[in-house]
């Protein structure tokens, strides 16, 4: 059966320190639990997408973004659902990342960072991270 359900507008936050970029775990309990994405979350009702990526950094790692420079969007869909993502580079930040969800956490560098198993709708978003590597930090 295809998943015909309007999109979840979701961000992503990629944040950059020394030539790596922030991966977090989704803890047990959640959907898609032990796959590894960029920090974020759904947009809620009112919220610009500018606006739901600071409140998420802030409430999942206690962190506070200087600086948002949008990349790109995408929609992928899932079996269950579909998903727009809209994936934004971070290179100022006030605040040391802390897992305030019981996430793991790994500043990975662009080119090792394929091995990590990533939720599906991020892989292509790894991959042009690491060939974009050195251009985009």
């Amino acid at each position: 059966m295809v998943n015909t359900a309007q999109p979840i507008d979701v961000v992503a936050g990629i944040l950059w320190r020394g030539g790596r970029y922030l991966a977090v775990e989704r803890p047990e309990g959640k959907a898609m639990a032990g796959f590894w994405e960029f920090p974020g979350g759904k947009v809620e009702p009112g919220e610009t997408p500018e606006d739901a990526l600071v409140r998420e950094l802030g409430e999942e790692l206690a962190v506070t973004p200087l600086t948002l420079e949008f990349w790109k969007e995408k929609i992928h869909v899932y079996e269950q659902l579909t998903v727009r993502l809209f994936f934004f580079h971070i290179r100022k930040f006030n605040g040391s990342p802390t897992a305030l969800e019981g996430q793991s956490m790994a500043w990975l560098h662009p080119r090792a960072a394929s091995d990590t198993p990533f939720l599906e709708a991020d892989r292509d978003i790894v991959d042009e991270l690491a060939v974009l590597d050195g251009h985009c930090r």
